[in-house]
């Protein structure tokens, strides 16, 4: 499982020189986005040219009839790289499917280090790191994402957990804006934004701070929101 950037070409940065030379050496990859992929494997300069390099697709499209196929080079002897879009796969990433039917078919799966904005997130915000939650994608309809975040809210504050979630980046401001109007003053909010590269954001603060402050502009960047209750 080779984990990749969030975005930057800061491969020295965020990913361990042996991770790179193992990539280099590869010559199958299962990619969740061909393009990005292929702008990564570029990117650390492969042995073979890169459109020498075969890539297998593996998205939310991908169906599980299709997933057997995936495994033929791993069954043949070969390794392979599983590749997220960004970070890293198998976190909220539909390769955490194959990963399951490799187990079930005894195929080893080796987890490289690598940056996961999820994990930098709570790092990075001084929320609970003991007990935490990560949620995925809030509801996009206006009603269930209050709802929703009245719900995480609540188990938040029962349990002192960190309740960690993303949206889709054209409507994270939504999502801010209805943090602010609809959770307790005293929840915690960490905003943490374009994790790992230039314009890196983490900020955390009580609601009640928040609606006070100038808001970051997140739209269309990729940002992990995080409450305590």
């Amino acid at each position: 499982m080779l984990p990749v950037t969030l975005g930057a070409d800061n491969l020295q940065q965020v990913l361990p020189d042996d991770v790179i030379q193992l990539a280099q050496g590869l010559d199958t990859f299962i990619v969740e986005n061909e393009k990005t992929a292929r702008r990564f494997l570029s990117l650390i300069k492969t042995h073979k040219p890169v459109r020498e390099l075969a890539l297998l697709p593996l998205n939310e499209h991908t169906t599980d009839a299709e997933l057997p196929a995936l495994l033929a080079p791993l069954r043949a002897g070969k390794d392979v790289g599983l590749m997220s879009e960004a970070g890293c796969p198998g976190i909220a990433d539909p390769g955490a499917r194959l990963a399951e039917l490799a187990h079930r078919q005894q195929i080893r799966v080796a987890p490289m280090t690598g940056p996961s904005s999820i994990l930098l997130a709570l790092m990075g915000s001084g929320f609970n790191g003991q007990r935490f939650t990560f949620l995925g994608y809030i509801p996009s309809d206006k009603q269930a994402r209050i709802q929703a975040l009245k719900d995480l809210e609540r188990h938040s504050r029962q349990h002192r957990e960190t309740q960690i979630f993303i949206e889709t980046p054209y409507r994270n401001q939504h999502l801010l804006e209805d943090i602010l109007a609809h959770c307790a003053a005293e929840t915690r909010l960490c905003i943490a934004r374009n994790l790992s590269l230039p314009t890196e954001l983490i900020i955390s603060k009580p609601i009640r701070e928040w609606r006070k402050s100038e808001l970051p502009e997140l739209h269309k960047q990729p940002t992990v929101f995080l409450l305590l209750a």
